[in-house]
């Protein structure tokens, strides 16, 4: 692995600040679909319209607090789940025929314990404790930012933050308590969707090779004459198209998690915040945070609203998913890609010139 972890940290800061500002009105939309009050809040009583005035009212509301801890989390995130692939499972940095060369027993003296896991396991081990840490720094911002978005006010976005804020105010350790509710949607999702998209990506990279390669030998492929492209774009797009297809499969499976995680999340500041004080669900709607109240909050809308209420904005996260994870990841790799080729043009140039030097 030729990137250091500097390289890798801007990549994923990069990556996930831009993707942030782009698609964080349609969060928004969804955290406000997935309310326990959304018809309430959200719909004309009398004719059942949605109230669109309110609905896309403030959709930048929060964003400031995941922006913020965005960046050293994205870090920890790819830091941490490049330095676990990179150690349980050499293809990470070496080509298939590296791999096939080397001798039974150097690659058990390598990986004495782990040289056998299948890649997707590999993968699942390094996404899943790479988001375990993230995720102790993501948590605040994500109850910040869910409580935030839902709120009523008629100042900006600043306005409801504060007011959000203040209700953590004396009891801080409450914006840990989406903790369990966080990883539990996310660990799910990470294990599903990166061994699923190393998969699409390996598979889209190596048909990207092959039509080159007919190409080049005037066979041609199955798209024509293969256009050549900037290597750095060409791996943005690969990785964006595998991002977005892996993501959008896996958000539909863990969405009815996403459901129960949200409720969690708006009940940390004494149920549910509002900045006109109705239509929150009562005590007995959001019970204690905790392990025992994630699994409450699921029985809960498991009995009153059905399949349907665990399944409440899954269009609209699967769209926002793919469109955020194509963008996150492509521009990831794509930066990633770009820091580890300066970086090789420059050490190359260094050996070149302390070569000459000798001559």
């Amino acid at each position: 692995m030729y990137n250091t972890n500097t390289d890798i940290c801007i990549a994923g800061a990069v990556a996930a600040v831009t993707v942030d500002f782009l698609v964080y009105p349609f969060d928004t939309l969804k955290t406000r679909i997935q309310a326990p009050d959304y018809e309430k809040r959200y719909k004309d009583a009398k004719t059942g319209i949605i109230r669109r005035d309110v609905l896309f009212k403030g959709v930048y509301q929060g964003v400031w607090s995941v922006v913020l801890s965005t960046i050293p989390a994205s870090g920890a995130f790819f830091t941490t789940y490049e330095a676990i692939k990179y150690t349980l499972d050499e293809t990470s940095t070496t080509t298939r025929a590296q791999r096939s060369s080397q001798s039974q027993n150097e690659a058990i003296h390598k990986f004495p314990i782990l040289h056998s896991l299948p890649t997707p396991i590999v993968h699942a081990i390094a996404s899943s404790t790479a988001e375990m840490v993230s995720c102790l720094m993501i948590t605040p911002a994500e109850v910040l930012k869910q409580n935030a978005q839902v709120i009523e006010t008629s100042g900006g976005q600043q306005t409801a933050a504060i007011q959000v804020f203040s209700r953590f105010r004396h009891k801080p350790w409450k914006l840990w308590s989406g903790y369990a509710a966080l990883v539990g949607r996310n660990l799910p999702f990470t294990g599903l969707h990166f061994p699923l998209f190393e998969y699409v990506r390996s598979h889209v990279v190596d048909w990207r090779q092959e039509e080159k390669r007919k190409d080049k030998d005037g066979n041609g492929g199955e798209l024509g004459r293969i256009q050549e492209w900037n290597p750095v774009l060409e791996r943005a797009v690969l990785t964006g198209f595998s991002a977005g297809l892996s993501g959008m499969i896996a958000s539909v499976v863990t969405t009815p998690i996403d459901v129960v995680k949200t409720r969690v999340m708006l009940a940390a500041s004494n149920g549910y915040v509002s900045g006109e004080g109705g239509g929150a669900p009562g005590p007995d709607t959001m019970k204690k945070i905790g392990t025992r109240g994630t699994i409450d909050v699921g029985k809960e809308i498991w009995e009153n609203e059905g399949i349907k209420g665990l399944f409440k904005g899954g269009l609209i996260r699967a769209a926002w998913t793919a469109v955020s994870l194509g963008l996150y990841l492509s521009i990831y790799e794509a930066g990633r890609f770009y820091l580890e080729n300066r970086r090789k043009d420059r050490d190359g140039k260094a050996q070149r010139k302390e070569g000459e030097g000798v001559i």
